[in-house]
């Protein structure tokens, strides 16, 4: 038996724990802990935190630029999101500004 490919139970109650793997994939269980922040991630939070405090797009958006997504894939849809919604703010911002000044 190769090692760490067992799922025989007589290991586990030997007390021999061998972690299950893919040998085509050894990242494949690097990503089962849930994500941060009620499982949904932090970019997806921010975005709806960013409705009542606008900010934390931008925070996101930064988290984004800065290439947080290398740490945990997962997390890139949810800040790609938060750079799209701080985008749309910007330019609604920018155009308020614009009909109220002239």
């Amino acid at each position: 038996m190769e090692q760490g490919h067992s799922t025989d139970v007589v290991d586990d109650r030997k007390g021999k724990y061998i972690p299950i793997r893919d040998a085509d994939e050894p990242e494949l269980g690097m990503f089962d802990k849930p994500l941060p922040c009620c499982g949904c991630g932090i970019g997806w939070f921010f975005l709806l935190l960013g409705f009542v405090f606008p900010l934390m797009w931008y925070v996101a958006s930064v988290l984004y630029f800065m290439k947080y997504y290398h740490k945990d894939p997962r997390e890139r849809s949810g800040l790609t999101a938060c750079a799209i919604a701080a985008t749309f703010f910007t330019i609604a911002a920018v155009i308020a500004l614009l009909v109220i000044l002239l």
